[in-house]
């Protein structure tokens, strides 16, 4: 997910889709713990896009007070 595609999201929508990622990346690590994934590459991906929400969550939160 793009910085441009989180900054278009509400902060409802960013806390929902913070929740699935997280959710997603712990998924990610079980299975790649089992067996190797095809693209482990995604478990970084899915860390970013976390980092990204995040991020813009924080701003808006400062941007509030």
């Amino acid at each position: 997910m793009k910085a441009e595609v989180v900054r278009e999201l509400s902060t409802q929508e960013i806390k929902e889709r913070l929740e699935e990622e997280r959710k997603g990346l712990i998924r990610l690590r079980m299975n790649h713990a089992i067996s190797p994934l095809d693209n482990p590459r995604k478990i970084g991906e899915n860390r970013k896009t976390i980092a990204r929400l995040l991020t813009e969550l924080k701003k808006r939160e400062e941007q509030q007070a």
